[in-house]
């Protein structure tokens, strides 16, 4: 079970570092509940890949370093930098935790902490 959750969050990886929004949609179960530390919201699915599709769209040489993963039994917790620039040349580099749990191979639910003021503003 904790390999399965390991190969879910290697491959949400690899998803957002190449921009592939049906790949991160299909790692997503239908009632997937997305939250966020910075804003305290929980966003739906389609809400949460709107998002993700401004952010892959803005935000370019997206790359995952630093990554430390842990499987769980419900899924995985993972700390990373999340490293990548603007069109004006600013670049980014956020830390984050992600604390994810993975029903059947899916992401049910994920909570995001970040800091906001790590996030670029255009």
């Amino acid at each position: 079970m904790s390999e399965s959750h390991l190969e879910v969050a290697r491959a949400l990886v690899a998803a957002v570092e190449v921009g592939d929004i049906d790949a991160v949609s299909a790692l997503y179960t239908d009632d997937v509940a997305v939250w966020h530390n910075h804003d305290n919201k929980t966003q739906t699915k389609a809400e949460s890949l709107a998002m993700m599709t401004g952010f892959v769209n803005n935000i370019h040489n997206r790359k995952y370093i630093d990554i430390r993963v842990q499987a769980t039994e419900s899924g995985f917790v993972q700390q990373h930098t999340l490293t990548g620039s603007l069109a004006s040349g600013s670049v980014m580099s956020i830390p984050c935790c992600l604390i994810v749990t993975v029903v059947d191979g899916r992401i049910s639910r994920l909570d995001e902490y970040l800091d906001p003021a790590a996030i670029p503003r255009r």
